[in-house]
Parts: C-alpha cells; sequence; structure tokens
C-alpha cells in the first residue's frame, strides 16, 4: 500500500486548497492513478486498521441491488445512517432507511425509458464470460436523469473490466475521493469485488487500477494522515472467497475471510457529510 500513502504524501506537499459543499475545507489534486497487483496480495490498508467486514457487507449490499439501509444495517455496517438521516435527504425518502436510486439500484435495475430495466452487474458477469475481449464491459452508477433521487450521488461512478492471459482486472473511475476515510475502503471493496467477479467467471484476478478525480484530503483529517504517513507498511493479507460460490448473488459475509491481516489501530477521524 505504499502508493496509497505515497498518494497521501503528495497531496500534502502539493495540494490546492479548495472549499467545497460541506463546509469544511480540503486540500486536493486532480487526477492520480494507483495500480494494485493483487498478486502481490490483498490491497488492505495496513497504517491503520481496515473495517473489512463494513466494506464486505456495503459490497454485498450494492450486489443485492438494495436502497434499504435497514438491510445493509442487518449486514453489519452503518456507514450510510448519516446519508440516510442528512435533512436534505429524509423529506425525500419514500419510506424509513431509504437511499434512493443508489449505487447497488443503478447496478441491478438501470430504468430505461420504456419502463424496463438493465441488471447491468449480470449483463457484464455474462459477457465476460462469453466475448472477453469486449471493449464495453462497463458498469456505471452516474445517472445524470436519477440524481436528484438519491441520497448520496455515486463517488465511485463506474468500473470496466479487462481480460487478458486469463486474469481478470479492474478499473474504477472515482470523482470524489475522500483520501482518508474514504479511499482505503474504495480500495479494498473494488479488489473485493475483482476477485469475486473473477471466481464466478473462472478468471484469475489481475490488477485493480484506481483512476481518482478529485483527490482530497480534508483539513480536519491533517493531523491523522501526518500519524498515517509516520507507520511503515506491513506486508498485505491474503483474501479468501468460498470456492463453492458460482454466482455473484450467493456470496455471504461467512464467505470472505482476510487471511494473514495485521494492522496497526484505527485512527479516528470525522465524516463530512
Amino acid at each position: 500500500m505504499r502508493q496509497y500513502l505515497d498518494a497521501l504524501q503528495f497531496i500534502m506537499d502539493h495540494g490546492v486548497d479548495k472549499p467545497n459543499r460541506t463546509g469544511i475545507e480540503t486540500r486536493g489534486v486532480f487526477g492520480m492513478q494507483q495500480r494494485y497487483n493483487l498478486a502481490d496480495g490483498f490491497p488492505a490498508v495496513t497504517t491503520k486498521k481496515l473495517a473489512m467486514r463494513s466494506l464486505s457487507a456495503e459490497l454485498l449490499w450494492f450486489i443485492s441491488g438494495s436502497s434499504d439501509n435497514r438491510e445493509l444495517e442487518a449486514l453489519g455496517s452503518k456507514i450510510w445512517r448519516a446519508n440516510a438521516e442528512a435533512p436534505y435527504w429524509k423529506p425525500k425518502a419514500r419510506f424509513e432507511g431509504d437511499l434512493g436510486r443508489v449505487y447497488g439500484v443503478q447496478w441491478r435495475h438501470w430504468q430505461k425509458s420504456d419502463g424496463t430495466q438493465v441488471d447491468q452487474l449480470a449483463q457484464i458477469i455474462e459477457r465476460i464470460k462469453t466475448d472477453p475481449n469486449d471493449r464495453r464491459l462497463i458498469v456505471t452508477a452516474w445517472n445524470p436523469g436519477e440524481l436528484d433521487q438519491m441520497a448520496l450521488p455515486p463517488c465511485h461512478m463506474f468500473f470496466q473490466f479487462y481480460v487478458a492471459d486469463g486474469k481478470l482486472s479492474l478499473q474504477m473511475y472515482q470523482r470524489s475521493c475522500d483520501m482518508f476515510l474514504g479511499v482505503p475502503f474504495n480500495i479494498a471493496s473494488y479488489a473485493l469485488l475483482l476477485s469475486m467477479v473473477a471466481q464466478v467467471t473462472d478468471l484469475e484476478p489481475g490488477e485493480f487500477v484506481h483512476t481518482l478525480g478529485d483527490a482530497h484530503i480534508y483539513h480536519n483529517h491533517f493531523d491523522q494522515v501526518r500519524e498515517q504517513l509516520e507507520r511503515e507498511p506491513k506486508p498485505l493479507p491474503t483474501l479468501w472467497l468460498n470456492p463453492k460460490v458460482k454466482q455473484i448473488e450467493d456470496f455471504t459475509m461467512e464467505d470472505i475471510e482476510l487471511h494473514a491481516y495485521e494492522s496497526y489501530p484505527a485512527i479516528k477521524a470525522p465524516m463530512a457529510v
């Protein structure tokens, strides 16, 4: 995870300070990219503790196509509660816990103009199996016609798969990147998604390529970032997925484990909403 730490240092040294909608200034740069070869280990940050169960729960919730925060919390993650309860969103919510047409809904239930829906994730998995050289292996959560129906417009907007030499790689574009709190979570989440899709398509996981748009550090995270940068990364863990799972919808929390994960203690910081 040296790539991630180097990005933090670069932003601290060269970033531009700007205001934003949260009222807490950020220091950031526009346009960065890191590559994580999963053959080197699973890219779980070790310079602070990664909430692996929480991110696994969120990813399973995305895959399910749900918009219900209560279902996510039943899996053991409360990371969307602040968005579900945000004053600007609650009047729009259709039911208690509703987050609107967020990530998983777009992945599995993209609404077409004729009233039918597109299951993007299922279609892409089938195309990986039948036409692995296709250059259109893309899933998008950025739906301009429905942004006002989302508790939070998607930060990780779209991702593309690529198959070569029996390996499946994934590149994700993230428009807004909270480098301290969110990005370690996003890296591990998409590395997990890549590994799961590779398993159900009988491929080996290759690289996760993370392309970042507005990569920023909140000013009230500076002390935490400095503390993290003083820590030397530990060896990467390995990911275990239950080999019996052959369909993306069949993964459960019990089918996902990190082995030999060692990290420094967690570093707490407030989340800007």
